[in-house]
């Protein structure tokens, strides 16, 4: 879908929801990049877009020092806020060596069947540089803390509510049975999506 805001404004949009955010350290003393899937707005920002808002916001402070990215797949969707295959793709490959090079682990946060189908099938063959072998699928967020410091990452609150969720529903892990469309049908009230959405329909 074509965009009519400027670069400008994808940039300003995707710092607002804090998609990407380097913050605290995992067990090896490495910084983390955290990504919030479900927070990134596909239909509005374009490839390019994404692409120039990383090249001079995040890549200049993952080049100096060996890094971890957190990705969290919680809530993702593709009709609303996955970009596409070909877009990582062109994402990935727009990666400059010396930040895959840094790259310790990505932490992969409630990856679905389809996710974990999907990168079995084509991760190896979309992902060069090693990114495949340094994919780690974190089925719940307490263990996140076998690799990450407890204290120093944030995660929002819906990652937990749906965390807690498959501590009682386990056959949501393994795509038997779909996500309670209470909790997940639209973002909560007080989350940068729902914030940004609410004024731009008006």
């Amino acid at each position: 879908m074509s965009t009519h805001i400027s670069y400008a404004e994808q940039h300003q949009l995707i710092e607002k929801l804090e998609i990407f955010k380097i913050l605290g350290r995992d067990k090896h003393g490495h910084n983390i990049l955290r990504i919030i899937g479900k927070f990134f707005p596909a239909r509005i920002i374009t490839v390019d877009a994404l692409k120039s808002y990383l090249e001079e916001k995040i890549y200049p402070r993952l080049e100096t020092k060996p890094f971890s990215v957190l990705y969290v797949h919680t809530g993702v969707q593709r009709s609303e806020n996955f970009p596409g295959i070909s877009a990582l793709r062109s994402v990935y490959d727009s990666i400059p060596i010396k930040v895959k090079e840094n790259l310790q682990a990505l932490y992969f946060l409630h990856p679905g069947l389809q996710a974990r189908l999907f990168l079995a099938t084509f991760g190896r063959f979309l992902f060069s540089g090693g990114l495949y072998g340094k994919l780690r699928y974190i089925s719940r967020i307490d263990y996140l803390w076998d690799h990450v410091r407890r204290n120093e990452v944030e995660i929002p609150e819906f990652v937990h509510d749906h965390d807690e969720d498959l501590e009682y529903r386990p056959m949501m892990d393994y795509g038997l049975e779909s996500d309670h469309p209470r909790v997940y049908g639209a973002p909560a009230v007080d989350s940068p999506v729902s914030m940004y959405s609410m004024r731009c329909i008006s």
